[in-house]
C-alpha cells in the first residue's frame, strides 16, 4: 500500500518555524512529492495554487492575522485543505468550515496526515 501522501505536493502555511519544519518532514516520511513552507500569506502566488499544490495544511492565525480568507480562496479553488491551529474553539472557523476538519495543536502526526489523506480522498477520517 503506498504511503498516504504519495505524490502529493502539499503547502504548509505555518509561522512557527519549529512546527513547520516538522509537519514538511511528517509529510515527506509519508511519500509527499514537494511540501513548500510560506510562513506569511505575502508569499503565496494565490493565482497558481491549484496548478502548485494538491493541499494544504493552514494556521488559523499568522504573527495575528487570520487565515479564513485565504483558506476560503483554497475552498473555492479546489485546493483540500486542514487547519492545524491552537485555536480549536474558534467560532467563526466552525461557522465558515464545517466542512474542514481542524486539528488542533499540539498534534499527533497521525491525526494530521489522517485529515489531510481523508481531505484528498484518500482515507477516511477518524
Amino acid at each position: 500500500m503506498p504511503p498516504l501522501l504519495d505524490g502529493l505536493r502539499i503547502l504548509i502555511v505555518e509561522d512557527e518555524f519549529l512546527i513547520a519544519m516538522d509537519v514538511e518532514q511528517l509529510c515527506r516520511d509519508h511519500g509527499a512529492a514537494d511540501v513548500a513552507i510560506v510562513r506569511g500569506l505575502t508569499e503565496i502566488d494565490e493565482h497558481d495554487l491549484p496548478s502548485h499544490f494538491d493541499a494544504a495544511v493552514v494556521d488559523l492565525m499568522l504573527d495575528g492575522v487570520s487565515t479564513l480568507d485565504f483558506a476560503a480562496r483554497l475552498r473555492n479553488t479546489g485546493v483540500p485543505f486542514v487547519f492545524a491551529t491552537g485555536y480549536s474553539d474558534s467560532d467563526d472557523l466552525r461557522d465558515a468550515f464545517p466542512e474542514i476538519r481542524l486539528v488542533g495543536k499540539p498534534f499527533s502526526g497521525d491525526d494530521l496526515v489522517a485529515a489531510l489523506a481523508a481531505a484528498c480522498g484518500r482515507a477516511a477520517a477518524a
